[in-house]
């Protein structure tokens, strides 16, 4: 009987240590700045205070005081995004339920009264999971497993948000550069339709060369309300993910142009540097498959039997003969394997990691792979950019330098001058791309570098020639 209540002890002593263990969130988050630090900069933080709340709307007037380059849009999405801290707010409530996995049930206190003629019986009887106690070990371990995949996975969300906002910010501040020329297109084709409809009126123009001018001015009109919708819709994408207030927006202040390219672009041994079990999608993998080798033996056990431990002490009160008596034992409760052996429950844990496994060798083979591809979109946007800089964008400069001398000199006529502007218009519409797309290519670079591949689609190149893109 002693072993017995010794052992209850043991087991309350154990539901007493497991529940002062608590998750410490900031040190999650701290982790995750180190390990993710040229994506937050070491911003990152959960606000649960009104003194957070206040420094975060000081940053986030700081900011907007300001054009945004892509470093503070970052910044000011870390400090001002609602979307950060609900993903900052769950990732707690992950870590918190992994940590619950390893805390057992609270034992039962059960309470009788019963009389029966001049006798009355007072029963108490407190039981607890005996298998529980027992699988206490395995079960923290279960716990502190699950607890890291979480962090992996706040790392790797935190990554996924980063990236969203670069790539937003490059297609905000492209449109806006893209407007900015359709503007321009737009006031020269006007000109050259005025001029065209009034060399008609005095005869110096047939019905056929004015209709030519007029339907390119008709065509940049067009492009010029695309443009103006795609600048409004890439603002208002970025403006989300900034988590902006509209009287914020309105204060968004955003560069002219994309920045310039790099001097040289990143090389494929520095990009291949990190190993690839570092990577977030390896360790996640990882994570997962070590989680399901833990689970599968602790979920063998429990599918087979279940036991449960109850310690009693009765007290019967004999009115009649005016006597008091106690009771003293404890309860083995054992659930008998006799409807259902568990065997579909095992046979789910078998497939699970099975799943985990094949998961997991997919994510290793899968990471050079990945990596090889993203660095490849990357090189291949900055030899392009690169190309339309030092090579298209001079030569279109020069030949439009030329025919200004050939216009001057009365060799050409003002039509022959606009007719070479319009040749450079699909030019440069391409030479921006270019920038956009090498900008793109960078943030999804960075990603994949982490361990977070994001997909990226190469936009064909446009037809024509370079030409001078507005600005650069």
């Amino acid at each position: 009987m002693k072993r017995i209540f010794r052992l209850s002890a043991v087991a309350m002593s154990a539901l007493v240590l497991v529940g002062c263990a608590s998750v410490n969130f900031d040190q999650a988050v701290q982790g995750t700045n180190d390990s993710t630090g040229t994506f937050t900069q070491g911003k990152l933080e959960l606000s649960r205070t009104e003194q957070q709340s206040q420094a975060r709307a000081r940053l986030t007037s700081e900011l907007l005081a300001k054009s945004l380059s892509m470093d503070e849009a970052v910044q000011l999405a870390l400090a001002n995004s609602p979307a950060v801290q609900t993903l900052l707010a769950q990732s707690w409530a992950d870590m918190a339920q992994a940590n619950q996995t390893g805390r057992i049930a609270n034992p039962v206190f059960n309470f009788e009264r019963v009389r029966s003629g001049e006798e009355l019986e007072l029963g108490r009887l407190l039981s607890f999971g005996l298998l529980d106690l027992l699988m206490l070990p395995r079960r923290m371990e279960i716990s502190r497993g699950q607890m890291a995949q979480a962090r992996v996975q706040l790392s790797a969300n935190v990554v996924e948000q980063v990236t969203q906002v670069r790539q937003a910010w490059v297609r905000a501040v492209a449109a806006q550069q893209t407007l900015a020329y359709a503007n321009q297109v737009n006031r020269s084709a006007q000109a050259s339709a005025e001029l065209a409809r009034r060399m008609q009126q005095v005869g110096n123009f047939n019905k056929l060369q004015r209709a030519r001018q007029q339907s390119f001015y008709a065509d940049s009109a067009a492009q010029l309300a695309s443009s103006q919708h795609a600048s409004t819709a890439a603002r208002e994408e970025l403006t989300r993910l900034l988590g902006l207030t509209a009287a914020q927006a309105g204060q968004l202040q955003l560069p002219e142009r994309l920045p310039e390219l790099p001097k040289e672009p990143r090389q494929a041994a520095s990009v291949n540097a990190n190993s690839a079990e570092q990577r977030l999608d390896v360790r996640m993998a990882r994570q997962q498959l070590d989680n399901a080798g833990r689970s599968q033996g602790l979920n063998l056990i429990e599918s087979l039997v279940d036991v449960e431990l109850g310690i009693r002490r009765d007290t019967v009160f004999d009115n009649a003969e005016g006597t008091k008596s106690a009771r003293k034992g404890y309860e083995l409760d054992i659930r008998l394997p006799i409807f259902d052996w568990g065997t579909a429950k095992r046979d789910a844990m078998n497939a699970q990691s099975l799943a985990a496994a094949s998961r997991y060798e997919g994510a290793v083979r899968g990471a050079s792979s990945q990596l090889r591809e993203s660095y490849s979109a990357y090189r291949t946007a900055y030899d392009v950019a690169r190309h339309y800089r030092d090579e298209i964008v001079p030569l279109r400069k020069t030949i439009s330098e030329e025919n200004v001398l050939r216009y001057n000199g009365m060799l050409i006529g003002v039509f022959e001058l606009l007719a070479d502007n319009r040749d450079q218009i699909a030019s440069v519409t391409a030479a921006l791309n270019a920038y956009q797309q090498f900008w793109l290519a960078d943030a999804a670079l960075a990603a994949s570098m982490i361990g977070k591949p994001t997909t990226l689609a190469m936009a064909a190149p446009a037809a024509g020639g370079g030409g001078e893109a507005a600005g650069h």
